[in-house]
């Protein structure tokens, strides 16, 4: 919601919004079931134990987004063949072995790393069986895992698309990444046996991350209030905290198009590991850019190499053909890496239900992307009538419900309520009046994750 005043000055809220209308999910989300990757024969034999003598007699096709199979280009047996996804078509190019090393096969060699790199965007290749890391996998959640990168077998770009080249890159939960193996089916829910080990929870797509963070100018006390209210990250609209230290994580953006400057970016990159697309880039008041702006500008943001955010929409992240659809579908057939999409949603419902219209908006948008969710700003508000806010009662309800279902949803990575600062016209919204005074909204928020 706030807008760029200087890249380290306050943020302050914009006085024009849409109609509360658009900023509520008005729909029930379908449901949409994501694809798994493996036997029921060998749910025991997922995780830790890795791909087990259970699967290596089977042959067959490894598929993943939209149904498309693991394929070597050409069906050429060449050392250094690139591996990509295209439609299934039962030849040799597309018949895996998974054998008890830990190795893929097709055509009597392996699937491989190229370089043995362990790089996000390192290609993979069709090579010689050696035995090395780069040629290893682990069944894991959904994935194939590379253990000697930790990285996960990924379709570049989110794409589906014949001749979409295969790559490792940070394990997101995302369709991109969720294969099933030959003869595979939807595995079991309990363990195969009862002396097999019980299946262990996905491992969280940003590990060893919490949940909870906030969205923050400046103000006396910032610090303390971070920690105070136990959020394990933060951000501020811009590319650096250096006038804004705290003890969480701090998350750079780029705010907007101005914002795509080569210092811009290095400064980002020097500030952390993940990083945040544009600024509500669908309202004028804010990054006003269009989708084919936001695309052109897009590689820029890829090239830090950091992992990647969408452009926050205002509204509407549901809406087929509009701005977040629009931009989707362009990233998908350029091949552009978008690795969760991030939200911002406000409620001028202030009943009971407005917990449940929250919940429904993010699944209706996670069901359209299979892709992580941050939801990077959220609360009460009315922009357009009256009460603007809601009471006191209200708004903790509010906060209590949505923080613990949203600490229950496997695929919401992250969250930041809007916002940390209770001072001066932020005080009916805000949760820190200064380093250890909550409000009441605070108590709440705090006690959350």
């Amino acid at each position: 919601m706030p807008k760029r005043i200087g890249e380290l000055e306050r943020m302050t809220p914009h006085p024009t919004a849409p109609p509360p209308a658009h900023r509520a999910a008005r729909r029930r989300p379908r449901r949409r079931t994501l694809a798994i990757i493996v036997s029921t024969a060998v749910v025991a034999a997922l995780g830790v134990l890795g791909l087990t003598n259970a699967l290596a007699a089977t042959a067959g096709p490894i598929t993943g987004i939209a149904g498309k199979c693991v394929d070597v280009a050409g069906a050429n047996a060449a050392n250094g063949t690139a591996v990509q996804l295209w439609t299934c078509n039962g030849t040799g190019a597309q018949q895996w072995t998974v054998e008890s090393d830990g190795s893929v096969r097709a055509l009597g060699k392996c699937l491989d790393v190229t370089g043995a790199s362990t790089a996000d965007g390192a290609k993979i290749q069709l090579y010689a069986c050696n035995g090395t890391g780069a040629q290893r996998w682990t069944a894991s959640a959904g994935r194939l895992v590379n253990p000697s990168s930790g990285k996960c077998l990924d379709a570049s770009g989110n794409s589906s698309a014949n001749g979409t080249r295969l790559q490792i890159w940070a394990c997101t939960g995302g369709a991109n990444q969720a294969w099933k193996l030959p003869g595979g089916t939807a595995p079991s829910s309990s363990p195969a046996s009862s002396s097999s080990p019980a299946p262990s929870s996905p491992a969280p797509s940003v590990p060893g991350a919490k949940k909870k963070g906030v969205s923050t100018w400046a103000f006396t006390g910032l610090s303390s209030a971070v920690t105070n209210v136990g959020a394990g990250w933060y951000y501020n609209w811009s590319p650096s905290n250096d006038s804004m230290p705290a003890g969480a994580e701090f998350v750079p953006m780029i705010w907007g198009a101005a914002s795509v400057t080569d210092a811009t970016l290095a400064k980002a990159k020097s500030e952390g590991t993940v990083l945040l697309g544009f600024n509500e880039p669908d309202l004028a008041g804010q990054a006003n850019m269009s989708v084919e702006q936001a695309l052109s500008l897009w590689p820029r943001l890829e090239a830090t190499g950091m992992r990647l955010g969408s452009p926050a929409v205002a509204y509407g992240g549901n809406t087929p053909g509009g701005w977040l659809d629009r931009f989707m579908t362009g990233a998908r057939q350029q091949q552009r890496r978008v690795d969760f999409i991030t939200l911002h949603w406000y409620g001028s419902d202030f009943s009971a239900a407005a917990a449940g219209q929250f919940a429904g908006y993010l699944k209706a948008v996670h069901d359209r992307y299979n892709l992580p969710i941050w939801v990077t700003e959220y609360g009460l508000m009315n922009f357009t009538g009256t009460p603007k806010y809601p009471t006191t009662a209200q708004i903790t309800a509010f906060i209590t419900a949505t923080t613990t279902s949203m600490q229950a949803t496997s695929w919401i990575e992250r969250y930041a309520w809007f916002s940390l600062p209770a001072v001066g016209d932020s005080l009916p919204y805000g949760l820190y009046k200064d380093g250890t005074t909550p409000t009441p909204a605070g108590e709440a928020y705090r006690a959350a994750g």
